[in-house]
């Protein structure tokens, strides 16, 4: 990375986040702060970690660490997952069963927005404004004139302030209303996983009262311009960003080292980012209705969940008061309180003997293609 921002310029004074430096001479000595937080010495950070979990935990810490009158500007890229804005449902965005088959996991950021999937073919920026500076379409524009100067001059922004050739996105934008404005560029990506990771399956009857994301057209700065790369996109951001805040500040490099990584803070929510209760736990309110026909009739089981946890489940046969639907009716009552996606496999139940098997049936239904994560 350090060798073609050094061909644009930048080659004087580069160092990890964390690390003093000075501009070059001979015998010069970086000293490492390893016993106090990372200091935020720069405008520009570009990361060489390629962990979404320490990249999202580096875009977070810099937004609540940084200098609030500056403006900075964070690049990276990750290894392929999706990730999920903080108001997001993961079962009415995410497509779990293609999830499980290829291991890439979903990641829920600490900002809002839509899902996005992200692999090592597009590369993330993050623009951070001073609040009572902040405007959209500026945020925007520089994000276009970084494009624009890669030699694809019919770039233009869309009335969302997403970037386009041609009618189609080349970008992903997520705004905050923190002075917080990232997305991500699409150069080379393997936009077939866009819609193999981000359309769940049968989900239409999922109400929820989290954010939908918004589906477009979308493709890779590669098609209007063969070379076109994350290195060249780097440059053209960085001098874009640069000049639009008339800064001359020059790159700092992130690196995913215990320099980093032994911070408690960074430590802590990474870790938290992995857990169940963020990962679930933060999903808001939600109702989900579906029906099969069994050999007894129509059953339908009706959840209601929130924050991840089932707090109640209606499962009933359509048509008819029997002593058959109060065992359903049991049934229902004894969901409640498990995770949604995570209900336990065994049947337990020792009532209604008479139906056993037919409930066992029924539970096997709901285990895995009702209240399953896939």
């Amino acid at each position: 990375m350090a060798t073609f921002l050094k061909s644009a310029g930048y080659g004087n004074r580069i160092s990890p986040l964390g690390v003093l430096c000075r501009r070059a001479s001979p015998g010069l000595v970086r000293r490492h702060v390893a016993t106090s937080a990372p200091k935020i010495t720069s405008s520009v950070y570009i990361s060489e970690a390629t962990d979404p979990y320490f990249n999202l935990t580096i875009e977070d810490w810099l937004f609540k660490n940084a200098p609030e009158d500056r403006p900075l500007l964070l690049i990276y890229r990750n290894t392929p997952c999706v990730v999920i804005g903080r108001n997001q449902n993961p079962w009415k965005e995410v497509n779990f069963r293609a999830l499980r088959q290829t291991s890439v996991p979903f990641i829920r950021r600490r900002s809002g927005g839509g899902a996005v999937y992200h692999d090592l073919g597009n590369t993330n920026y993050s623009i951070h404004i001073p609040r009572t500076a902040f405007d959209r379409k500026n945020t925007s524009q520089v994000v276009l004139r970084a494009v624009q100067a890669l030699g694809i001059p019919a770039a233009y922004l869309n009335e969302r302030n997403d970037v386009c050739v041609e009618g189609r996105k080349i970008t992903y934008k997520i705004v905050a209303k923190r002075a917080y404005h990232h997305g991500t560029m699409l150069i080379a990506m393997e936009l077939g996983s866009i819609g193999k990771f981000l359309r769940p399956e049968n989900k239409d009857s999922m109400i929820t009262k989290g954010v939908a994301s918004v589906r477009s057209p979308v493709g890779n700065l590669q098609r209007f311009n063969a070379s076109a790369s994350h290195e060249a996109f780097c440059r053209s951001m960085v001098s874009a960003f640069l000049n639009e805040y008339r800064m001359e500040d020059e790159p700092q490099f992130i690196h995913q080292s215990s320099e980093y990584t032994n911070l408690e803070a960074i430590a802590r929510s990474m870790s938290e980012l992995k857990s169940w209760d963020w990962t679930y736990g933060q999903t808001p309110e939600f109702s989900y209705a579906v029906s099969r026909v069994f050999p007894g009739g129509v059953i339908t089981a009706t959840v209601r969940s929130k924050r991840g946890v089932i707090e109640d489940c209606k499962i009933s046969l359509e048509g008819q008061i029997t002593e058959y639907n109060e065992a359903l009716s049991d049934l229902g009552h004894s969901l409640e309180g498990e995770r949604f996606g995570f209900t336990s496999p065994r049947f337990l139940s020792a009532s209604h003997p008479e139906y056993q098997d037919q409930l066992v049936d029924v539970h096997r239904w709901l285990v895995d293609d009702v209240l399953s994560e896939r």
